[in-house]
């Protein structure tokens, strides 16, 4: 005799994500809402860590933080002093990092009710989520980013990364945070070339979801490029509320099926990044996926042409490359781990199921196709190299700098 149960119940989620300005300045309550609104009455217990570029760029930061505390000391408490990380892949490429944070939770007597509070770019809210969503089955995750693409995607979404096994992203978990706290402040303290990679995003999320909002960066690339603050403001903040429109609205927030939309561009940008020992940005590369995926669709039929220079047009006006030497590696082989086209297995493995790639028709249209041709993309490859190889714009893969804070 067989007996089956099959519970079926729903979890529902949700976090705000805040936009603000100097977020640790005592009179500021944004964070203090954000931390005591269910805290117990003892206060809430939170562990800080912290983004060593972050500091270095905002060398009070930990002092700062710490006046906030002291101020607000009837609804917080500081765990420890903050735990300051590497920034960068370098915190997702060793492991090591990773139980340092989850040595840390443990140490502070971090439980369920209490908070990890992480200020940095993506790779360290990335590498911190992580710890946070293993350690007592998930512990309440708050994160500040403070880079533009970390306010405008990675940071107000719901996954938590570290590399593996020379993959990127390998392990993690589906784990939305507390809150997502913005102080776009922190965006004045980027290098050049983080202001402007994490553009790329928006750029992805336009062409895919809002044909106005990507018309509002093309009228206004050349302010973005020069660092507006206004106009940055406005780009992060649509980016954010497009990826998370698709997040709630999408159908599959914990992507369990084959299909990832606002991964377009991403098969090659994961594996450039790899393949350029992480010298690229993520949003260059990112920038680099868009270019290549946008030339195979035209040639493919699907996107018609001008489309396809509009894009070339507005990544370069953003001073975002289109074409890097890493595309012609390995002579383009498929099989070869060393080629950027073995990253089409790799996307597909990292989904499940059979291959699914988001393509345009048009701006603000997209279509799924579940085969790449490989003589179509190494042509769309020539084609880049042909308009812009000896013009990489954007992708000189210069070291990281900060402005002071």
């Amino acid at each position: 005799m067989t007996r089956t149960l099959e519970p079926h119940f729903t979890v529902a989620f949700r976090y705000a994500v805040h936009f603000t300005r100097d977020l640790f300045t005592p009179h500021n309550p944004v964070l203090r809402l954000a931390l005591s609104g269910r805290a117990d009455e003892a206060g809430a217990r939170v562990l800080c860590v912290l983004d060593a570029g972050v500091v270095a760029a905002c060398p009070g930061l930990p002092a700062r933080i710490a006046a906030y505390f002291a101020h607000h000391a009837d609804a917080l408490t500081l765990a420890a002093a903050p735990l300051v990380v590497p920034g960068g892949e370098q915190v997702k490429q060793e492991p090591g990092w990773t139980q340092r944070v989850q040595d840390a939770i443990h140490a502070g007597g971090i439980d369920r009710h209490a908070f990890v509070l992480v200020v940095g770019g993506g790779a360290v809210t990335d590498m911190v989520g992580f710890a946070a969503a293993t350690a007592h089955r998930g512990v309440r995750l708050v994160r500040v980013p403070t880079t533009v693409l970390g306010q405008n995607d990675s940071g107000v979404g719901v996954k938590n990364s570290v590399n593996a096994y020379d993959k990127k992203n390998w392990l993690g978990t589906f784990a939305p945070p507390y809150a997502v706290l913005n102080d776009l402040n922190f965006l004045d303290t980027l290098g050049d070339r983080d202001w402007r990679s994490g553009l790329a995003e928006a750029v992805k999320v336009a062409l895919l979801r809002d044909a106005a909002f990507f018309r509002w960066l093309e009228d206004h690339a050349a302010a973005l490029a020069a660092r507006d603050p206004a106009a940055m403001e406005h780009a992060v903040f649509r980016c954010a509320e497009l990826h998370l429109d698709h997040i709630a609205g999408g159908g599959d927030p914990f992507e369990s099926g084959s299909s990832r939309p606002l991964d377009f561009g991403h098969w090659a940008a994961h594996k450039l990044e790899i393949l350029s020992g992480y010298a690229l940005r993520h949003g260059e590369a990112v920038a680099v996926g868009l270019a290549l995926d946008c030339t195979y669709a035209q040639l493919a039929g699907l996107l018609p042409e001008r489309e396809t220079r509009r894009v070339l047009a507005l990544l370069r006006a953003l001073e975002l490359p289109v074409y890097v030497p890493h595309l012609d590696g390995a002579e383009q082989d498929p099989g070869d781990p060393r080629s950027v086209l073995s990253g089409l297995n790799e996307f597909r493995e990292h989904l499940g199921g059979r291959l699914t790639i988001p393509l345009l028709t048009g701006v603000g249209q997209v279509t799924e196709v579940h085969h790449m041709d490989m003589a179509l993309l190494r042509r769309s490859v020539q084609v880049l190299r042909e308009l812009y190889g000896r013009n990489p714009q954007g992708a000189t893969c210069q070291p990281l700098t900060r402005p002071a804070c």
